[in-house]
């Protein structure tokens, strides 16, 4: 619609035509559109449920030697999956944030029961 010589909306020709990688608006929807919008309540409701999972590690787990709280992934699945279906992605999240440690790139119900999540 931006080359059509007839076309009258206003809101395509004040776009840019191309943007570069080097452009610090590459890959970013414009400011003020409801796609912004929609990625910034996105990123606030996975931040929430970050927050509860750590809540939940808490209130669950057992304290250790060097203070920090850890709970085996089973008995986490076990509690956390009542309340959301995306425990693993919301641990991977956390532990991209420094919120919490375990081993392995990816945790699987059943196969990785035993491995301990330590909240810090």
């Amino acid at each position: 619609q931006r080359k059509n010589p007839f076309s009258n909306d206003d809101r395509l020709a004040s776009k840019p035509v191309h943007t570069h990688r080097g452009d610090p608006t590459y890959g970013r929807p414009p400011e003020g559109s409801q796609t912004e919008q929609r990625g910034k309540d996105a990123h606030s409701h996975v931040g929430k449920e970050v927050e509860e999972l750590c809540l939940i590690i808490r209130s669950t787990g057992e304290v250790g030697e060097d203070g920090h709280v850890s709970v085996t992934f089973g008995q986490l699945f076990e509690t956390y999956v009542t309340i959301s279906n995306k425990v693993v992605g919301i641990l991977l999240r956390a532990r991209k944030h420094g919120l919490v440690h375990f081993e392995g790139e990816m945790l699987w119900q059943g196969k990785d029961d035993g491995v301990i999540i330590t909240l810090l």
